[in-house]
């Protein structure tokens, strides 16, 4: 199937979050058209950054209110469009009847809009590192795109922390993957697994998100340390978001591939709390000490938790060599983060002298 043709059109989900955001700001860069598709177009405290770029002044940018929750609710957004960015999530990844069912009607959409040829599914590297068991990941120490988590493992449940998303980020490639491939070749669903993505919020309720929220407690003064001691394993959300662009365009890669968008930079949460006064120094910067809240029987294993980590062999090799990737260094992500926490965000950092 060839790409998605140049200036043509594509629908986001989950527009207004911190990738979506993106996306949809990196799609209008490169000339799209484009459907933002959120939960209520009219919340003005999402969807004000995107009512401000240029694009919809002009028309090419369009806003779509879309609760994934409810089947057919992208019947008419998708019809007309050429490509698919499904970077929402859905609301409960304990449940994978409902997840499922979500991709189900997802997918039913994108057969019924007869337009759209190339459907990019956002995940996770949950979907290539996330074990049950510890161990596995020195078993098979190499993190690539043919890498998944041992769906055998006993303790692979959808209701023990962090395994449900996994399985639900697995899921759902496997459903599109399928479901293009019953399509008769119409259309095509390809996989980005981004890493802990770090980078610049567009609006102030992203300062919420996963990783930002991290740094936002660090500059108000507290932060939790990782679980199970795990390094940020990162990408700048800029290049998360070129990378969809990327693999919806490009006419190399085909139906059921997946490719991972990290720099394969690791860095300790203490040591990312630190490259705060590091690379702002004039912010005087009141560094505070990570609360580490696991029991005792865990920090007793501090030291081989984080040596299996640092025992990972990450790789991006498909993403540089097929799609041209370049990554941004963790630092310019982290110096980028902060500023737009302060500016965009109006985070209270505290301060040396406060």
């Amino acid at each position: 199937m060839s790409p998605i043709p140049k200036g043509g059109t594509v629908a986001v989900t989950g527009a207004a979050g911190f990738i979506g955001g993106w996306v949809v700001r990196q799609l209008l860069d490169e000339g799209y058209r484009v459907r933002a598709c959120v939960r209520d177009a009219n919340d003005e405290s999402r969807t004000a950054f995107l009512t401000a770029m240029p694009g919809f002044v002009s028309g090419r940018l369009t806003l779509h209110s879309a609760d994934l929750d409810h089947e057919g609710c992208f019947d008419a957004i998708f019809k007309g469009c050429h490509g698919v960015a499904h970077v929402s999530h859905v609301s409960n990844y304990t449940d994978m009847d409902y997840v499922s069912r979500v991709c189900g009607h997802i997918i039913k959409s994108v057969d019924n809009s007869s337009s759209v040829t190339r459907v990019v599914v956002t995940s996770s590297t949950a979907a290539v590192i996330s074990e049950a068991d510890i161990y596995e990941l020195v078993r098979r120490p190499v993190c690539n795109e043919d890498r998944y988590p041992d769906e055998m493992s006993p303790k692979r449940k959808a209701e023990r922390p962090g395994q449900g998303y996994s399985m639900g980020k697995v899921l759902a490639q496997n459903m599109f993957a399928d479901a293009a491939a019953e399509s008769g070749g119409t259309w095509e669903a390809v996989t980005c697994c981004p890493g802990d993505n770090v980078g610049p919020i567009l609006s102030a309720h992203q300062q919420l998100g996963a990783w930002q929220q991290h740094i936002k407690k660090m500059l108000e003064g507290e932060y939790m340390q990782n679980a199970a001691y795990r390094p940020w394993m990162t990408v700048d959300v800029r290049d998360t978001a070129e990378q969809h662009v990327r693999m919806l365009e490009n006419g190399e890669i085909g139906n059921g591939e997946r490719y991972i968008a990290w720099s394969t930079e690791t860095r300790d949460v203490e040591d990312v709390c630190a490259s705060i006064s590091r690379l702002l120094p004039e912010l005087d910067f009141d560094e505070p000490e990570v609360t580490d809240p696991f029991p005792d029987h865990i920090k007793a294993r501090e030291g081989e938790l984080r040596s299996i980590w640092q025992g990972l062999d990450l790789r991006n090799d498909r993403a540089r060599s097929i799609l041209g990737m370049e990554f941004i260094p963790l630092d310019v992500s982290i110096r980028d983060c902060v500023e737009s926490l302060l500016t965009v965000g109006g985070v209270q950092i505290k301060r040396s002298r406060s």
